[in-house]
């Protein structure tokens, strides 16, 4: 089954969560149908949902005999384990030959290359978080055939980039959406030790948060919380755009719902296909209208959508879910309990390198304007990772900046970051400056840190060292390899969301240099959404100043904490942690484990507070013995110490052993 419009092909893709919803959405009226097998994908937290090996393999088949295509969702991040079992996985998607599967992780090309599975086409997932030419342009040379756009891409963008690339486009046209963008939602690891990133997302995003700013509070409610995609209305634009395939959302929806939707969306580009000129956007909406879980947004597709985007219809009620209940409650972060350390030193040990280096740790430091960076000079730093997205009111670097810090750098190196999402003018400015630079010894910077597979596919060939930041997520050795070799990365920083006996077998791999941020408050939400523009078209309910924090930051605020959102110069919001990552009593056990460079993330500090912090740091490097006691004189800058993502996760104890993680209460309505 094929539908085409004035040439271009117009595929409608149906998700289906069980075989017996796949049996019957398979015969509904669309193109291709989207399922998950027995594991390694993003729905993974409600029981009896995804087929069996067996299931897909008669899934497969039944799409094949219809006319119709099957993709397999292979699209969470893999730990150690799971590539044993994605090598399996993938010798029986080779033989069955689905029509993709749809990834994440990079590496599934190293898996699939290996052992040269010429059957399985991939897809990248919306996780991948294709946003520019370049990404596209390097995930076609690992042999990507089609992405799944950012959900941040609006229809101009997606129309420009496939005309430029030639890539098949897959876009959300209906249902669940997100607030944070693809890949960069950490929050419900550090909270829960549940990834979103995994398919076990615990949705912190629907909180009934309020928000503070410059000393108010303004009634809002869900302020993150997304209303549903709906795209009916629009398919000419759709069209027009040259997505090829209409992606619904609903792997966890039932059977009635489903067919009610995909049915509706199928006789609607039917008819255009027909009578593009006679064709009513509006008929048949009212089934939608009448049968919606939330309310509806058109999202990204046609600008920012502001306030518009966010639901209220059922929140709190857990009614849109498919279970009936919400995934949790306001829940503080974590405390570091003093029991919690030594199980994290016990686990380390595991992966202590037979030699041990005898180079005295490097500290880097992240910072967010010229006062910081001299300040971390001073006081010993090794590395300065210069922000690229940079928070205000401070003001992005510019030549004459980095000039002068790479003039009076003495033996520490200047490191130019990137923001972590660069669209298509990003990568304009940043190749337009680094291409200058290379006629001026590249202005004396030492290397780039890069955030996004497009950045390193462009800037590979500047003979600048590359450095993978935390936002790449990678979560195994392959992974890193892959970054490593093919794109030429020269250190890495483990996945934030890894919990203690994964990092722990992540770093028995010693091919590779690795870094760990091991003290501030990393940003675990990452939002094209305003919240600053949201909060100036409401009337304030009440006074309260921030605790933590300047009031000229806004904060989220529950019963359990407030948590900071920090605004970069593009209008994009960064939610930070309520407490510290601090890793200070186990730095000699990470550093025997071949950590090399522990990272401050300085950007939310005052320059005087990132002054003691580097100033401590150093001073534990240089003897690792040292830090028990100098971690006992610490005090918190914020709501208190946490250990993030490690928290959760066994002791690791020995090859191929895995016990289960600590069971996360499931907070129900």
């Amino acid at each position: 089954m094929a539908r085409y419009f004035s040439g271009k092909e117009v595929e409608l893709l149906a998700p289906a969560g069980t075989f017996e919803i796949f049996k019957t959405v398979i015969d509904a009226n669309c193109d291709a149908v989207y399922f998950g097998g027995p594991s390694l994908n993003m729905r993974m937290m409600r029981k009896g949902y995804n087929l069996s090996y067996e299931e897909v393999r008669e899934a497969v088949q039944m799409a094949h005999d219809r006319g119709k295509r099957a993709y397999i969702t292979v699209n969470n991040l893999l730990d150690e384990e799971d590539l044993e079992e994605a090598k399996r996985y993938f010798a029986f998607l080779n033989e069955i030959g689905p029509d993709a599967i749809i990834a994440q992780d990079l590496a599934v090309f190293p898996l699939i290359q290996e052992m040269n599975y010429a059957n399985i086409p991939v897809h990248s997932s919306v996780m991948m978080n294709v946003h520019n030419l370049d990404m596209i342009e390097a995930v076609k040379a690992l042999g990507v055939s089609r992405i799944v756009a950012s959900r941040e891409m609006d229809l101009k963008t997606a129309e420009v980039l496939h005309a430029k690339s030639g890539m098949e486009f897959e876009y959300f046209i209906h249902g669940d959406m997100c607030t944070v963008h693809g890949a960069n939602c950490l929050y419900s690891s550090m909270l829960f030790g549940n990834s979103s990133s995994r398919g076990r997302c615990m949705k912190p995003c629907r909180w009934d948060y309020r928000v503070k700013k410059d000393g108010y509070v303004y009634p809002t409610e869900y302020p993150l919380a997304a209303k549903d995609m709906y795209m009916y209305e629009h398919i000419p634009e759709l069209i027009k755009s040259g997505i090829t395939s209409f992606k619904i959302e609903g792997r966890m929806r039932d059977i009635d719902f489903l067919l009610m939707v995909v049915n509706s969306y199928g006789d609607a580009i039917d008819r255009y296909i027909a009578d593009p000129l006679g064709y009513n956007r509006e008929e048949g909406s009212d089934t939608l209208h009448k049968n919606r879980k939330r309310d509806f947004t058109t999202a990204y597709a046609f600008g920012k959508p502001g306030l518009d985007f966010i639901n209220r219809r059922y929140e709190g009620t857990g009614k849109f879910y498919s279970t009936g209940k919400v995934f949790s409650t306001p829940t503080a972060e974590r405390e570091m309990k003093e029991e919690r350390l030594i199980q994290v030193k016990e686990s380390l040990r595991y992966a202590k390198r037979e030699r041990q280096s005898a180079a005295i740790p490097e500290i880097t430091v992240h910072v967010n304007n010229m006062e910081q960076a001299r300040a971390a000079l001073e006081e010993g730093a090794s590395s300065i990772y210069l922000a690229g997205d940079v928070f205000q009111s401070d003001i992005p670097f510019g030549r004459e900046d980095i000039e002068a810090l790479t003039a009076d750098k003495g033996s520490a190196k200047i490191i130019l970051g990137m923001p972590r999402m660069m669209d298509e003018l990003h990568m304009e400015q940043y190749a337009h400056f680094l291409k200058q630079g290379k006629e001026h010894n590249h202005y004396g910077l030492d290397g780039l840190l890069v955030s996004n597979i497009g950045a390193m596919h462009k800037f590979q060939s500047l003979e600048l060292p590359m450095m993978a930041d935390f936002s790449l997520n990678i979560y195994n050795h392959m992974a890193a390899s892959f970054y490593q070799k093919h794109f030429g990365i020269t250190r890495i920083h483990p996945s934030l969301e890894l919990q203690l006996n994964d990092l722990t077998k992540l770093l028995r791999h010693p091919e590779f240099t690795t870094e760990i941020i091991v003290h501030g408050s990393p940003i675990v939400m990452y939002l094209e959404h305003d919240l600053y523009a949201n909060a100036e078209e409401m009337e304030y309910i009440a006074e309260e100043d921030n605790k933590y924090v300047d009031n000229n930051h806004l904060v989220l605020l529950t019963d359990k904490g407030e948590n900071p959102v920090y605004r970069d110069a593009a209008g994009r919001n960064h939610l930070a942690m309520a407490k510290e990552l601090c890793y200070m009593p186990f730095l000699q056990e990470l550093h025997e484990a071949g950590v090399n460079h522990f990272r401050i993330e300085g950007k939310t500090y005052t320059t005087e507070q990132l002054r003691g912090l580097v100033r401590l740091y150093c001073q534990a490097a240089r003897n690792l013995n040292s830090c028990g006691k100098l971690f006992e004189g610490m005090t918190p800058i914020y709501a208190g110490y946490t250990l993030g993502s490690l928290q959760f996760g066994t002791v690791m104890q020995r090859e191929g052993e895995r016990k289960p993680s600590e069971e996360v209460s499931f907070h129900g309505a």
